[in-house]
């Protein structure tokens, strides 16, 4: 296979483009319908999304909860600040975390959080900088972070988020996300029950975003790129839903890429999804062979990220940046609060 260039997946974006806030109604966002083999394009509303779907297709979406994880603490011997991003539990009060400044985060450096709500002692840096930290409090974790913690939002926006349930989908259900599967948002639950009634199923999956979804991809060749590990579910009924659409000859439409990656890495060689829980760091990039999935519904996405070249495996490249081209052009809002495509 040729060589992939990073910048094979350059596209110019004004700033001015990047969505700073969620709109008021979630499905009145835009959305641009991609032709996958011929490239055509079509410009509608999100809630017009039910008109692609037909009878016996099966609507793919990812339940995971986005948790609080950004906290703030004071180190217990000087006093200064230092933030705190939980990315992954490790066992019971032990998580993996990014910490600012690192260099104030050594191992056996003990943090406080909330006027002692919560404390921490540092325990481990990792390979790639991050930290192992081992948390103490009486009660709940759970609600200690939501009474301490903030929404982790993505690096590109800057505006304080008022109302903290705009960045979890409205069937977000189990807790372990530091990101939203942001193609979701754009759902309310009257359009999810306007699909179910027109014959369309749906399957839950869980799949845990870590913040590796934002990592830049530093290498000039793409394959040299490690992707980041996340968690993901697949229950015994999600699997029987998918795999009956597939029989039937229905479709099987992703939303968005973190549910892509879950049926694609939980399914085997002759596209049967396989329930299950296990990490998957699977990178998909143009010449992948998708196993299961036929569509896929999601959001403008970064230059030159791996999510971009996981729409362009399905779509071709060069239709999937001439469309981001029609997106600039037409004013389309980017990113994780932006607008969405359908590529069928």
């Amino acid at each position: 296979m040729t060589e992939l260039k990073k910048s094979d997946f350059y596209f110019d974006l004004p700033q001015e483009l990047i969505a700073q806030d969620p709109l008021s109604d979630r499905s009145s966002s835009r959305l641009l319908k991609l032709n996958k083999e011929t490239g055509e394009m079509e410009h509608h509303v999100f809630k017009e999304v039910i008109d692609f779907l037909k009878e016996g297709d099966c609507l793919v979406l990812n339940d995971t909860k986005v948790i609080p994880a950004r906290l703030f603490a004071t180190k217990e011997d000087t006093g200064a600040t230092i933030e705190v991003l939980l990315l992954k539990r490790r066992e019971n009060d032990v998580w993996e975390t990014l910490v600012k400044p690192g260099k104030k985060a050594r191992p056996g450096t003990r943090l406080v959080f909330g006027d002692g709500l919560l404390r921490a002692e540092v325990t481990d840096v990792l390979e790639e900088g991050n930290r192992l930290i081992r948390f103490e409090y009486e009660g709940i974790f759970e609600e200690i972070l939501d009474r301490l913690g903030e929404m982790p939002l993505p690096p590109y926006i800057t505006h304080k988020l008022q109302d903290k349930t705009r960045y979890q989908t409205v069937y977000a259900k189990y807790e372990g996300s530091a990101a939203a599967p942001t193609a979701g948002l754009h759902f309310t639950p009257e359009l999810l029950k306007a699909v179910e009634e027109k014959g369309v199923k749906i399957a839950y999956v869980t799949l845990h975003v870590g913040l590796g979804t934002f990592r830049p991809v530093k290498e000039e060749n793409v394959l040299d790129h490690h992707m980041h590990s996340e968690y993901y579910q697949v229950s015994a009924e999600a699997a029987k839903i998918v795999n009956d659409t597939k029989k039937n000859g229905g479709r099987v439409i992703c939303v968005g890429t973190t549910s892509c990656r879950t049926v694609e890495s939980a399914s085997d060689e002759n596209g049967v999804l396989k329930p299950g829980c296990d990490n998957t760091e699977i990178f998909i990039y143009p010449g992948y062979r998708f196993k299961i999935l036929d569509g896929l519904i999601t959001n403008f996405h970064l230059p030159e990220s791996t999510l971009i070249m996981l729409v362009s495996a399905l779509a071709g490249r060069e239709n999937v940046l001439r469309a981001y081209e029609t997106a600039v052009h037409e004013q389309y809002r980017f990113f994780s609060f932006g607008d969405a495509m359908i590529l069928l």
